[in-house]
């Protein structure tokens, strides 16, 4: 059978991508564009938000991709309700989530972190992902056909000291992709996890902006270095399109080999 793109084309595809102003979430949002997907970015500010789908849309020009702007706070479930609102009545459909957007205000002792910090980042990085994936559920089932994708971190499958509560809430997200993958599987909705290692990004910037504290984090990486944005978007495309059809349930584990070690 010949190697073909076709295994990759998102064309007609209308994918939302949470927290996709910047980082992780713009890159993915660029990638599925890219192979032909309609991407909604949304992050809270409306500025970058139209920023990015303005990127998007010129990188696109000779293509099928596009790109709109939906700003929305994951805090807010009416927010989340019109961000899907919104989408249906700009493009019909919904055949893509990217569950991408999170918070961690809080680094040291699990003994000291404040309930408001705790309780935001348990709302934030759960609450929202299940209040989200129930509203596009309805139509995937419907169709049977849909592709759910959460952004956890390797942090969910780790101790850690210092950001305990995030981790927490980062193994949550597995088992929430684990529930939903058992229940509508059936559907044929499929409903997956990206758990990033230590990503260039603006939400991670503590961990390697000094060059001690970064030497020291990937000093037992297997690839020695830090990664890229860029990096997670060849696996987001891989999850929403037809190379991933028997794939459901499961955590890709992309961090240069560091749990490995």
């Amino acid at each position: 059978m010949p190697v073909t793109s076709e295994l990759f084309d998102l064309t007609g595809k209308v994918a939302i991508i949470t927290g996709s102003s910047r980082g992780i979430g713009r890159a993915i949002a660029h990638d599925l564009a890219a192979h032909g997907a309609k991407v909604v970015i949304s992050s809270r500010k409306p500025e970058p938000c139209d920023a990015v789908a303005a990127e998007i849309n010129a990188a696109c020009a000779d293509g099928p991709g596009e790109a709109i702007a939906i700003p929305a706070n994951i805090g807010d479930k009416d927010a989340l309700q019109a961000l899907v609102d919104q989408t249906r009545e700009a493009w019909g459909r919904i055949d893509i989530l990217v569950c991408n957007a999170a918070v961690n205000p809080f680094y040291g002792s699990s003994m000291d972190i404040p309930d408001s910090a705790f309780d935001k980042i348990m709302s934030s990085n759960i609450k929202s992902n299940h209040w989200l994936c129930n509203m596009v559920l309805p139509e995937m089932v419907e169709r049977e056909d849909g592709s759910i994708i959460v952004v956890s971190s390797m942090g969910g499958l780790r101790s850690s000291a210092v950001i305990g509560a995030y981790a927490i809430s980062k193994a949550a997200d597995m088992q929430l992709v684990r529930n939903l993958a058992a229940e509508y599987g059936p559907k044929n909705v499929r409903v997956n996890a990206i758990a990033p290692g230590l990503i260039r990004t603006d939400f991670a910037r503590a961990l390697w902006e000094d060059p001690k504290t970064l030497k020291g984090a990937t000093a037992t990486t297997p690839l020695r270095r830090i990664g890229e944005p860029e990096e997670l978007g060849g696996i987001a495309v891989f999850l929403a399109s037809k190379a991933s059809s028997y794939c459901t349930g499961q955590t890709f584990v992309v961090d240069g080999g560091t749990t490995i070690t």
